[in-house]
């Protein structure tokens, strides 16, 4: 099983050209005719992150200049992973039309979502250099470590998507499903406030996975390096993930067309 799925990867990735083609089309059809583009969503999160860091940094007694950036970054790095994911639930009923016509690797569909919202967070990340820019870079020596972390950052997101695009075409109710479950992990996962904060309920923050993944990426911006836990959680998050994404997509790669 895993070799099939292994040969379907090796092909999407060298039909690198199709996919970021595809991917970059569908941005620009989304935003035709607009002055602005891409950057609607950067003004609609700069408004989000202004709106939400002056009312919850009033409410947790917080400096903005500590918070606005910590707030930036949890509400960035969120919205990248949920987007690839619910994105990904739909990824093979929306492409229909292309598996139905043409014999091309169906992983490639999976990567065309991942690489339309890196350049939409390329859009959203100008936010997070802008703050760290005003309030400054608490540790450059840490820094660095955002670029592995961010890496294992999206791999995890891409597992998720795999298994949640192979499940959705199967199961049609499922996109609903991911999508109200992320909207609840939104206020379970420290992203507006800190995870030392919920003192009586610490398990909340301690037994989510997601958390996990949020510090891994937003320590390093913070001048905070990622706990060994942290990147191992991550880490075995990814192995996991991965294993059974590939074993999945080998045992009903071939299904989908009928699926869709």
């Amino acid at each position: 099983m895993l070799s099939i799925a292994i040969t379907d990867l090796r092909e999407s990735l060298s039909s690198w050209r199709l996919w970021s083609l595809l991917g970059w089309i569908e941005i620009r059809q989304r935003y035709a005719r607009s002055a602005v583009g891409p950057f609607w969503l950067t003004i609609s999160m700069a408004v989000m992150i202004a709106s939400i860091g002056a009312v919850y940094g009033t409410l947790f007694g917080q400096e903005l200049r500590e918070y606005l950036p910590f707030l930036s970054v949890g509400l960035v790095m969120w919205f990248l992973l949920a987007q690839i994911v619910n994105e990904g639930a739909t990824v093979y009923i929306h492409s229909a039309h292309y598996i139905r016509q043409a014999a091309t690797p169906k992983l490639l569909y999976v990567l065309q979502v991942v690489w339309r919202n890196l350049i939409i967070l390329a859009h959203n990340f100008v936010i997070v250099i802008a703050l760290l820019a005003i309030f400054g870079v608490k540790n450059w020596l840490v820094l660095p470590l955002f670029i592995p972390a961010f890496i294992l950052f999206v791999l995890n997101a891409m597992w998720m998507a795999m298994i949640a695009g192979l499940l959705s075409a199967r199961f049609r109710d499922l996109p609903q499903i991911i999508a109200s479950l992320f909207q609840v992990a939104f206020y379970v996962t420290p992203i507006m406030y800190r995870p030392d904060s919920l003192v009586r309920f610490s398990w909340i923050v301690d037994l989510n996975p997601l958390s996990y993944l949020l510090h891994l990426v937003r320590g390093p911006l913070m001048g905070e390096v990622p706990t060994l836990l942290t990147w191992g959680v991550s880490a075995g998050m990814a192995a996991i993930g991965w294993t059974a994404a590939m074993w999945l997509t080998g045992r009903y790669l071939k299904r989908i067309p009928y699926w869709v």
